[in-house]
């Protein structure tokens, strides 16, 4: 075995995988049982890959689609490394097996961690953490979609299991044909030899399991042909005849439905109820009491022949609510909490250089300001729902998740069984935003089953209670201080910032055997302040993690998605306040940064940074780096009758090695659209523990005819492939408000923007 295989590789007659630094017991090398099992002459050939009868290359797939084209992505790297097209992969659900944990999601949890984006070396207690959540990962199992790690996280493994899987193939051809394995090629899937010979790979295949290559080599970067180009998805055309199955479309033989009613207070549960007029109601079924699983509020769920049935039972039923014995959650005084938080205590330091103190004594001038951002909803286009059946003692679901094996965890919890008598079945994700790593509607749909004697319940949340009973994105609040000397040079820069930590409570409902203490520092809710690229010779970035009683998670891009538009704006103000140009400010400070730099520059250049605009219309730029991408964009931005329109987004990014540079901009795009509906309009306000926005009226989303023209430029790369589902949501809103300033003269420091 010569170059990676220290990562994966072949071993012995079964062709069994071998992960990660010698970590793995022996079972965890087998791979997915349900991959594994010789079905209909399918033939495994290692953990992740499989060749069917009729010569498709079968994929493991442990991760989840939501949109986001993994699952196009990673099958053109099995599709590369196999030499057959990409029409001839199909993809099975990965079982539960821990080769799928998700490493790279992991460790961007855990709770301190540096940014090395200019590629120094991370300290050695850094680096063994690392070592130590991977051993976990992969021991326990955890295949989590999310932290945009799908990539970052298979691009080794995959391309391994398929050079793997094709050096076995030309082995046992070689054997078969007493011919040189280096002499045969691979051509769309067919093995050939010079002599004329040639073979499929099904035909291959099963001498191909008890194969014992020994130089297996990933294809050199000059010798791809899929890699690296745009190619259409393959999940889109199911999508546009129907026939592609979210967690709404599951239909089972019998299958009742449920609507949840849940506490309209926040950590409420019903003290009482009368279902006698929803049961009334023909095609009412059954009212279930629901309790509240997985950091969730409880409720009642209405069983009925139709979801229009169920929904009209839950409205029936008469329920005297009792509100938690904490107080009551509410937006205005959480946010006075804050600023004393802010105000009163020190903080966890995430980072400090230079003697910030002493600049800060020997300034001339100093700059201050004060930055919010508050709660917000996911609103996913599909609101929470789950299938699930209970019957002789095991347990099914359907799910929409971005965490199988938590959904499944969560259901054996519920239904009192072993895992192993779990079986979930993972459907498209109508959105997930990082709202499908809760499994809080799981139990409920568990719960449900159990009442209904065998048969399958599709319990379903309608938009209201969706946006009433999420884990929101926690507001937060950020104090900035900036000294300068007598030539205006910034020698200081000071950062605190406040609000709840999102990690901890995740871990504490997620999983549980992993969690520490609930407010232990949490890097997601610094991240984006404590990793700056400004080369500030001082610096001091803390966090003030509080209990603000309201259901926190991770939103697309978690602290980034705020900290960016806190620190990108404060940076625009120092430029204005030492009278420079943003663009040259920015770079000034870059000079030690060059990838930076080098986005920054591409960015403004397509956007035609310093040259005239329309009368009325004015520029903003913001650089950030997140998920281990760097991306600028440049927003071209006017006012109409007071409402602001955003007419052109300019996106410059470095995420490494790209897979798919359409599903690159198409991400570009999605994030742009996703993070301005958020920096214009979103918002989420609880008064006496109850949320105040019910549906989109009251929490809006950018429409079609407020889109702006989004354009995605690509620096070429040849580092690791990292994030891209999220690092452009967080840019969109400090360049709005940049360019808002530079139109009006006037500084927005809290979102949502306005006027």
């Amino acid at each position: 075995m010569k170059r990676r295989t220290w990562l994966l590789s072949a071993l012995g007659a079964t062709g069994a995988l071998v992960v990660g630094w010698g970590v793995l017991p022996a079972r965890s090398r087998l791979g997915s049982p349900e991959l594994m099992r010789q079905t209909a002459g399918d033939v495994a050939l290692n953990g992740w890959i499989k060749i069917a009868q009729d010569g498709a290359v079968v994929l493991a797939m442990p991760r989840s689609e939501m949109g986001q084209g993994v699952h196009t992505a990673l099958a053109m790297l099995v599709a590369e490394e196999l030499d057959v097209p990409l029409s001839r992969v199909r993809l099975e659900q990965a079982g539960g097996d821990s080769i799928y944990g998700n490493v790279a999601m992991l460790v961007a949890s855990l709770p301190f961690h540096p940014m090395d984006s200019e590629g120094g070396q991370k300290p050695t207690k850094i680096k063994m953490a690392e070592w130590v959540v991977g051993k976990l990962a992969r021991e326990l199992g955890i295949n989590a979609t999310g932290g945009s790690s799908s990539m970052a996280d298979l691009w080794d493994p995959l391309r391994m299991a398929a050079a793997t899987a094709r050096a076995s193939l030309v082995q046992a051809a070689a054997l078969a044909w007493q011919v040189p394995a280096q002499d045969i090629t691979v051509v769309q899937g067919v093995l050939r030899h010079a002599s004329g010979q040639s073979a499929p790979f099904a035909d291959m295949a099963a001498a191909a399991a008890g194969a014992q290559p020994q130089d297996i080599r990933t294809k050199a970067r000059q010798d791809w042909k899929l890699i690296g180009q745009s190619t259409a998805r393959t999940d889109i055309p199911s999508k546009v005849t129907g026939q592609a199955q979210f967690g709404l479309d599951v239909r089972l033989p019998g299958m009742l439905y449920a609507a949840m009613r849940m506490s309209p207070v926040l950590g409420g549960k019903a003290s009482s109820m009368d279902s006698q007029a929803a049961l009334a109601i023909a095609g009412v079924e059954h009212v279930v009491p629901i309790d509240a699983w997985g950091g969730g509020t409880a409720g009642v769920a209405v069983v009925g022949k139709s979801s229009w049935h169920a929904r009209q039972g839950a409205q029936a039923v008469q329920v005297q609510w009792q509100n938690p014995s904490t107080a009551l959650a509410d937006t205005a005084r959480i946010q006075a909490d804050l600023l004393q938080a802010l105000n009163t205590e020190s903080g966890f330091t995430f980072h400090e250089q230079g003697v910030p103190t002493q600049a800060e004594k020997a300034a001339a001038s100093r700059i201050d300001a004060l930055y919010q951002a508050p709660y917000l909803a996911h609103a996913t286009m599909e609101p929470m729902n789950c299938t699930a059946q209970v019957k002789d003692g095991k347990v099914a679901i359907w799910v929409p998740t971005q965490v199988p094996q938590m959904a499944r965890d969560m259901a054996a919890k519920v239904a009192k069984v072993d895992k192993d008598q779990v079986t979930v079945h993972v459907t498209q994700l109508g959105g997930g935003f990082g709202r499908r790593l809760e499994v809080d509607f799981v139990g409920q749909a568990v719960q449900v089953a159990m009442a209904c004697k065998g048969l399958p319940v599709q319990l379903s949340w309608s938009r209201e209670e969706d946006m009433a009973h999420d884990f929101y994105r926690p507001m937060h609040l950020a104090k900035f201080q900036a000294s300068l000397d007598e030539q205006g040079d910034i020698t200081s820069l000071r950062i605190k910032s406040a609000g709840d930590a999102i990690t901890p409570r995740w871990m504490a409902r997620a999983a549980p055997h992993l969690s520490g203490p609930i407010d232990m520092p949490d890097k997601t809710a610094s991240e984006g302040l404590f990793d700056l690229p400004y080369g500030f010779a001082s610096q001091h970035m803390s966090h003030v993690a509080t209990q603000s009683g309201v259901p926190v998670g991770f939103w697309r891009s978690v602290g980034h998605s705020h900290n960016a538009f806190f620190s990108e704006s404060f940076i625009d103000e120092l430029a204005a306040a030492t009278q420079q140009d943003p663009l040259a400010f920015r770079l000034k400070w870059l000079k030690d940064a060059p990838r930076y730099a080098a986005v920054l520059k591409l960015a403004a250049d397509q956007a035609a940074w310093g040259q005239p605009l329309p009368a009325g219309r004015a520029r903003g730029i913001a650089l950030h780096a997140s998920f281990g991408a760097i991306v600028a964009q440049v927003a071209e931005v006017s006012l109409d009758q007071g409402q602001i329109r955003v007419h052109r987004v300019v996106c410059a990014i470095d995420c490494g090695t790209v897979v798919n540079p359409g599903t690159v901009a198409q991400q570009m795009e999605s994030s742009v659209i996703y993070g301005l509906s958020a920096a214009l309009f979103g918002k989420i306000d609880i008064v006496g523990g109850v949320v105040q926005q019910g549906n989109f009226p009251s929490y809006p989303m950018v429409s079609l005819s407020q889109a702006p023209q989004v354009e995605t430029h690509i620096v070429p790369s040849t580092r690791h492939p990292a994030g891209v589902g999220e690092p452009a949501v967080p840019p969109i809103a400090p360049a709005v408000g940049n360019a808002l300033f530079a139109l009006t003269g006037k500084r927005q420091r809290a979102l949502p923007l306005g006027i």
